[in-house]
């Protein structure tokens, strides 16, 4: 899941503008810092033949990407970013979703005028083929978060965000209701108190006038499905981040339900990726131009798109030989395997089974990924110095290794007033050099990232009994070269980067196996393959990492 903390802490992130003109320093939150670019179609009108279109919302902005088939190879248009900025009010955290809903409308609309465009001038179009003509719309989202409607459908009060501070100490309150174990043994998932259930937990504490009028439970991408379609669904792999759902049986834990004294009417069975829902509905059509497209629900979890456009050979194999890093403000560390792993092991290391698509599971770790990174140079912006990504990382790149040792994962490191002083404060605590440079700085986010995942890909093949030789890191973070040699040099693994749009790529692909384009996941990414390119790093210099390590560990 991509992650923004608040208001004030938020990278930057573009403005509301077409996609032509971007400023050469514009990066996105979760695309930094830009090395090579991902060609994309200039508009929808662009794109021949059947187009499918993906809402792609991070935590820090959202997307409208159109996508078709041009000689055998996606192609991508991006049609409308919009910037995604919680909202702090009194105590509270909230997403504008009334605003996020506008964005995509528009982005929606943008998308339909090209198309028709291209319809009404079809030299304008660069295909031989058939003329364009949108097929499909799905959204995806991060997980956790989530609405609630009451008996008239009306949308009760403005969505939560999972950094809300009332979620706080909520998961020591839920385990003195039902063991930890029994927590873990029902859901096994990772424990973190941004799950949905101790967001509800946390709103029955506070007395939440939402909750008391709820007749229905949304996650946040079906709040949006069902703003399209007017159809109530709940898609199984943004399910899975709740702590509510069993991984075993695909399905609601009557067990967690009834101990927090939640109603089963509010969760609804689960709805495979690549279901049509429905069409968009007549209110909405009029307003976008989309009339009777089908809605087919991806997988809805940013992460399990990503996922899903992976360009790894093979599809769940029980003994996996390459791990994933959906690589962002968040990293997702895992494998893809056919069962959850449910155990006294993966309990201990606080790993999570979450859903994948076709019934898979997602055996994970969530990791703070460039959070520190990025939050390092929002502090920098506060003091009047604003470097480019770039620029951070080449002098990264300069400065001494392992001069300061760093946990993406400390508590302290989450959601700091300043990064730059809480890094400063950390460094004394662990007595360490309290670093007196940016590059110290900049390279220490890098490297604790690289030992991060080094440790973790030690208990991936703990658990999973494997050998893994392939770390595939997708997303924004596959563009920082840095990063990726660092990885490949901290855990001693090939690194194949990219491709960068994993997220919309996954959606869109999944949207094609719902209208019967594509027909299975191998061939889904077989096409993921022949049209992105990767870049692969070997290891080069992994000595050098075994005493950082010893260190890392001593830290964490």
């Amino acid at each position: 899941m991509s992650d923004p903390h608040s208001d004030s802490h938020i990278p930057e992130t573009a403005k509301s503008q077409p996609t032509k003109s971007q400023p050469t320093d514009f990066q996105p939150a979760d695309s930094q810092p830009a090395i090579h670019d991902v060609p994309m179609a200039g508009s929808a009108a662009e794109l021949g033949g059947a187009i499918h279109l993906a809402v792609d919302l991070g935590a820090s902005s959202g997307r409208v990407i159109a996508a078709g088939l041009d000689n055998g190879k996606i192609r991508l248009a991006e049609i409308w970013r919009f910037e995604n900025t919680p909202v702090r009010m009194n105590d509270g955290l909230y997403w504008n979703h009334l605003g996020l809903w506008h964005e995509i409308v528009h982005g929606l609309r943008l998308a339909v005028d090209q198309v028709e465009s291209a319809q009404r001038n079809p030299g304008g179009s660069n295909q031989n083929g058939p003329g364009p003509r949108i097929v499909s719309v799905g959204v995806d989202t991060w997980g956790v978060d989530f609405g609630l409607l009451d008996e008239n459908d009306e949308i009760l009060g403005p969505v939560r965000c999972y950094r809300d501070p009332r979620n706080v100490g909520m998961l020591a309150e839920a385990t003195q209701t039902i063991s930890r174990d029994e927590i873990f043994a029902e859901t096994g998932l990772q424990f973190m108190e941004i799950n949905s259930l101790y967001q509800l937990i946390a709103a029955r504490k506070h007395n939440d006038v939402p909750l008391r009028h709820a007749k229905s439970f949304l996650m946040i991408a079906d709040l949006f499905h069902w703003m399209l379609s007017g159809v109530k669904s709940i898609e199984a792999s943004n399910a899975s981040t709740t702590q509510m759902l069993s991984p075993q049986t695909g399905q609601w834990s009557t067990k967690i339900l009834d101990a927090f004294e939640l109603p089963h009417e509010w969760f609804p069975e689960p709805t495979p990726a690549g279901t049509s829902i429905g069409v968009v509905q007549p209110s909405v059509a009029a307003l976008t131009g989309l009339h009777d497209v089908p809605v087919v629900v991806p997988a809805t979890h940013d992460t399990a798109s990503a996922v899903l456009s992976v360009p790894a050979e093979g599809f769940a194999p029980a003994a996996p030989d390459w791990c994933y890093i959906s690589s962002g403000t968040w990293s997702l560390m895992g494998v893809e395997l056919p069962k959850p792993k449910v155990n006294s092991l993966c309990a201990e290391l606080n790993f999570t089974n979450e859903g994948g698509v076709h019934g898979s599971t997602r055996l994970l770790k969530n990791i703070g990924g460039l959070w520190v990174f990025q939050q390092i140079r929002a502090a920098l912006q506060r003091r009047g110095d604003a470097p480019s990504w770039a620029e951070m990382v080449s002098a990264a790149e300069a400065a001494p290794p392992f001069a300061l040792i760093l946990n993406p994962d400390d508590p302290s490191l989450l959601a700091p007033p300043d990064m730059i002083d809480e890094i400063c404060a950390l460094a004394g605590r662990t007595g360490q050099d309290v670093p007196t440079n940016n590059a110290v700085l900049f390279r220490a986010a890098l490297e604790g990232l690289a030992l991060r995942y080094r440790i973790t890909l030690e208990n991936l093949e703990r658990l999973t009994e494997s050998s893994i030789k392939t770390i595939h890191i997708v997303g924004g973070g596959s563009l920082n070269e840095l990063l990726c040699q660092m990885t490949a040099d901290a855990c001693n693994r090939t690194v194949v980067a990219g491709p960068v749009e994993a997220t919309a790529i996954g959606n869109v692909v999944m949207q094609m196996i719902g209208v019967g384009k594509l027909h299975s996941i191998d061939e889904a990414r077989q096409l993921v393959r022949d049209s992105f390119p990767t870049r692969t790093y070997r290891p080069q210099n992994t000595a050098v990492w075994e005493a950082p390590a010893k260190r890392f560990i001593e830290f964490s």
